[in-house]
C-alpha cells in the first residue's frame, strides 16, 4: 500500500461531510473530437464517495444521516466542496446537505 492510500484510509470525515474524488473532465467528445485543457472549462459535477462522516446532529437534537456511503458515485452542487490535495491528486470535502443524487 503506497503512502497516499494510508494517509487517504486514515481520513475520517466530520459529521455531515464527504470525502470524493472528483471524476477527470472528459477528454473526447461523444463523437471522438479530443479536447485541449483549456477547452473542458468547468470541472465535473460528480464523484466517488471515499469516505462518510457520522450522521450529523442539527441544533434542534434532530439526526441527519449521511445521503450517500463509500462507494457511492455522486452528483453535487457546482460550487461545494473544499479541495484538499493529497500527494497531488485533488479530493473534496463535501457537506451532505450539498449532495444532489446519488448515481446507481
Amino acid at each position: 500500500m503506497s503512502k497516499s492510500s494510508n494517509l487517504l484510509s486514515s481520513v475520517k470525515p466530520t459529521a455531515g461531510y464527504l470525502l470524493i474524488e472528483p471524476e477527470e473532465a472528459a477528454k473526447q467528445t461523444t463523437s471522438g473530437i479530443y479536447l485541449p485543457d483549456s477547452a473542458t472549462g468547468d470541472k465535473p459535477q460528480q464523484g466517488k464517495v471515499l469516505a462518510a462522516g457520522p450522521e450529523e446532529v442539527t441544533d434542534k437534537g434532530v439526526k441527519k444521516p449521511s445521503p450517500a456511503k463509500k462507494g457511492d458515485k455522486v452528483i453535487y452542487k457546482k460550487w461545494g466542496g473544499n479541495e484538499v490535495k493529497i500527494d497531488n491528486q485533488e479530493y473534496l470535502f463535501v457537506k451532505s446537505e450539498d449532495i444532489l443524487a446519488v448515481i446507481s
